[in-house]
């Protein structure tokens, strides 16, 4: 089966995607749009991203643009009647996700989210080994997330609000919230965070959460941090269980920044000196096979070769729901506490 496919925006994220999907059988890049035209390359420019929506002769579009693009763009190609693939985040609230799946499910099209970090290799060994019972239920979880930014993040589109959704959280902790859901299936009813911008102080665009989480029916408990004034990148998860731990320590990505994607996984050790580090079973993911992986994932499922699995709709809302949260208790608190003060 062909499937001919359009491109939305050709920056770092849409150049990826057209790499991805021209490794797979069956699969044509018709046509891309992008603000600017300089980057497509030659004989597939089309003049503006309706052009690619409207055209009968595109099946499968990728939505690679600001954020504040990507809920209208997918809404009105799922109304065009394209299978649809967009980058996170989804929109900026979860109200406004709800509002793409009533438009996905009258469409009848394939719709997956760019959740790509389940996609990682040593992600699905995680996820292999925690499904597999050996280690008997999850305690807590601990996600550490990342990054350095300089002073040229201030004149991009993530500085300003109203075209980001938010910083850092909506940016890149995002992916980890997703990890948290994937990996333990837990509904985190109970969420206490804190949300700042003290350094880069851009309004509504936060550069460090701290974030504490808890399934109140498991009992498992998730501390969370993502921050961009963090200044070497890092990359960590921590997934403690009844009878051992695994611990992901980097990821493997093309500009190399978070060094290697490095997985140790032990059972329980809780008597010195049994509890060695030597003991650990250590693996190293040397290739990013992420981006293939989820290109393969969304096609198949477009042939009806398979179903979307990582990165649906539901999903989708599912993070979108804990990001509302941790923005409003942020805001909860700092009010509490602000009134709180003023009568003192």
């Amino acid at each position: 089966m062909r499937v001919r496919v359009g491109i939305i925006g050709y920056g770092k994220m849409g150049e990826i995607r057209a790499r991805s999907a021209q490794g797979i059988a069956g699969i044509e890049i018709r046509s891309i749009y992008d603000a600017e035209p300089a980057r497509i390359p030659r004989l597939r420019g089309a003049p503006s991203l309706h052009a690619i929506i409207e055209d009968p002769e595109i099946d499968a579009v990728f939505v690679c643009l600001p954020n504040f693009l990507n809920k209208q763009t997918t809404i009105a190609a799922l109304r065009a009647g394209k299978h649809v693939f967009c980058e996170k985040p989804p929109a900026f609230t979860a109200a406004e996700v709800e509002e793409i799946m009533e438009v996905e499910r009258a469409s009848g099209r394939i719709l997956m989210y760019g959740f790509n970090h389940r996609h990682h290799a040593a992600v699905a060994v995680m996820k292999q080994a925690i499904d597999s019972g050996k280690y008997g239920r999850m305690l807590w979880m601990r996600g550490r997330y990342g990054k350095s930014v300089d002073s040229d993040y201030l004149t991009t589109w993530r500085s300003k609000k109203d075209l980001a959704g938010g910083g850092i959280l909506i940016d890149q902790g995002i992916h980890m919230l997703d990890l948290f859901l994937h990996l333990s299936g837990a509904r985190f009813d109970e969420i206490h965070a804190l949300v700042s911008s003290r350094y880069w102080n851009m309004p509504g665009i936060e550069d460090n959460v701290f974030a504490l989480m808890r399934d109140n029916v498991t009992g498992l408990e998730v501390s969370f941090h993502s921050t961009m004034t963090q200044w070497r990148h890092l990359f960590s998860l921590e997934v403690f269980l009844e009878r051992g731990y695994l611990v992901l320590n980097g990821l493997k990505t093309s500009s190399g920044t978070y060094g290697a994607e490095e997985l140790s996984i032990a059972t329980n050790r809780s008597t010195a000196p049994a509890a060695t580090w030597e003991s650990e079973a250590r693996q190293i993911f040397d290739n990013d096979i992420s981006w293939d992986s989820e290109a393969a994932h969304f096609f198949a499922a477009i042939k009806g070769n398979g179903k979307i699995e990582f990165g649906t709709s539901a999903q989708a809302l599912s993070v979108m729901c804990l990001v509302d949260e941790i923005y409003n208790r942020d805001r909860r608190i700092s009010n509490v506490l602000y009134d709180k003060l003023s009568a003192e």
